[in-house]
């Protein structure tokens, strides 16, 4: 059977995550494999790099499906656009790859992004796109508290404790944060790189962070709470709308052509 990998764009609000779920909530999985049904009949089952929470949206998540039909990748790509309308959710990229590949299992790294939007009026056209603070931040203690994290640590406090991981120790290869000017604020950038990340990890640094921010902790509260390897030592775990996938790697980028 040909096999496919799909890039996928999606807005993850009406979404209870990424995983198909049980009682009929609905998924961006369950929503791909469903358009995919209108193609081909019969159960489809795809697999993707990374299982986003509710709320979590993904500029560029990665899976791969299994067909019958040999389709021309952009054929299948606008056939399963079509499908999809009007949810939001998009194929914006489309590859044959060999049986050898799998989105998950083939990945080298996944990229992050989260938007954190500090200003006193209520946020209009990105409401549930990013997550909003009244007060700016300090910038060089966000960096100073990231600083403590990059690298090979255990993240247990880093973690939910959900996590269905083997073991909490990961190596988190950077964590750049930068600014940009924001209608009547400023806008946050946490941008985070790994091979692979825990459940909520991301979401639980942010948090974190922005007590460093906003002077509630220090930087060096931050490698207390990592050496403490206890969840209860976390600070508060960010809100899901502001995060988003934004890059898988691969040995080789599938749509590279």
């Amino acid at each position: 059977m040909p096999r496919y990998a799909l890039r996928i764009d999606y807005h993850g609000g009406p979404f209870a995550g990424w995983q198909r779920q049980a009682g009929g909530l609905p998924s961006v999985q369950e929503t791909v494999e469903r358009a995919l049904g209108k193609l081909e009949p019969g159960p489809h089952t795809i697999a993707a790099a990374g299982r986003t929470d509710a709320g979590v949206h993904a500029t560029a998540q990665v899976a791969h499906a299994d067909l019958s039909r040999d389709w021309d990748p952009f054929r299948l790509s606008e056939a399963l656009n079509a499908h999809l309308r009007p949810d939001p959710v998009a194929i914006t990229a489309c590859a044959r790859v060999s049986d050898a590949f799998h989105a998950r299992f083939s990945a080298t790294g996944r990229r992050y992004l989260y938007r954190l939007v500090a200003r006193r009026a209520p946020v209009t056209h990105d409401r549930g796109l990013v997550w909003q603070v009244l007060n700016p931040l300090d910038l060089e203690a966000l960096r100073a508290g990231a600083a403590e994290l990059v690298g090979h640590h255990d993240f247990t406090t880093f973690r939910s404790t959900l996590c269905q991981a083997k073991s909490p120790v990961k190596t988190l290869d950077r964590i750049d944060i930068s600014t940009e000017p924001y209608p009547g604020g400023i806008e946050y950038r946490f941008e985070l790189a790994a091979r692979s990340f825990l459940h909520n990890q991301v979401r639980s640094i942010v948090g974190t962070l922005e007590r460093v921010g906003a002077g509630s902790w220090t930087p060096d509260d931050v490698r207390t709470a990592l050496d403490a390897r206890d969840r209860a030592a976390c600070g508060p775990v960010a809100p899901p709308q502001g995060l988003y996938l934004t890059g898988v790697g691969y040995p080789d980028d599938p749509f590279a052509s």
